[in-house]
């Protein structure tokens, strides 16, 4: 009897991550999320609050207890994908965007604990329960990473442009193990937290004249971690409708 697929899932709750959990929940998988944050009732899929995780990824004695939940949830000792999509991009108290000269010590580190650092924490925690399932590992990188951006501030932008090299690291390290790892990259998404402006900065920046959808980068990720994409690993998947070229 074929065995139900495992999807862990950080920032679920709105945006890419909301979209995510619904596309594999319809396709059959459990869906375990994680965040700092309750369950949202705005979450329909199966499994809903039993299948939460509540921690906060900023914090290393918090991250290590919800790893160890994760863990113990997994019944069969498997894990057939890791989305790491929850991250954090301060703004200024007008929403504007933060520069290197705006941004503190303790900005950089709160950007970089749950950006960089709990992604690596949690692929180092999880990397049995994948390798026993042959599973796959997709990290939410972002147009930021590689570019100036008008809107993402100094530190965020760091924080993507270092994941995709963590993303390298691992798809060299884990493919040995029989677990792929790659990065989407996102441009911009009609999402509810996008900054003032831009819808107008996506019809006159992005080839395609829109802003992408939640419903586009979910069929991403569900891709990369679906049979079709078994040759795929280290790749960094742009989804911004050519505004990369």
């Amino acid at each position: 009897m074929e065995t139900t697929q495992t999807l862990v899932l950080t920032g679920a709750s709105r945006g890419i991550g909301h979209a995510t959990a619904r596309a594999f929940a319809e396709d059959g998988w459990r869906v375990i999320t994680v965040s700092r944050q309750p369950f949202s009732p705005r979450c329909p899929w199966a499994g809903g609050p039993q299948d939460h995780v509540q921690c906060d990824l900023g914090d290393p004695v918090s991250l290590g207890v919800g790893i160890a939940e994760i863990r113990s949830r997994l019944t069969n000792g498997r894990l057939d994908a890791l989305v790491n999509n929850a991250g954090i991009s301060p703004k200024g108290p007008d929403g504007s965007r933060l520069g290197v000269l705006d941004t503190d010590l303790a900005g950089w580190i709160s950007v970089f604990s749950v950006n960089i650092f709990a992604v690596a924490l949690l692929a180092r925690g999880l990397i049995e329960p994948l390798s026993a399932a042959q599973g796959t590992i997709v990290n939410v990188t972002s147009i930021a990473g590689s570019r100036v951006h008008p809107y993402a501030g100094a530190a965020y932008a760091c924080s993507k442009a270092a994941l995709l090299t963590l993303t390298r690291e691992m798809a060299a390290e884990f493919a040995p193990r029989g677990v792929r790892t790659n990065a989407i990259s996102p441009g911009e998404i009609d999402t509810a937290i996008l900054s003032p402006g831009t819808a107008a900065f996506a019809e006159r920046e992005v080839p395609m004249r829109r802003l992408g959808r939640t419903e586009e980068v979910a069929a991403a990720i569900r891709f990369l971690c679906g049979p079709q994409a078994s040759y795929v690993n280290g790749a960094e998947l742009h989804i911004n409708g050519g505004q990369h070229v």
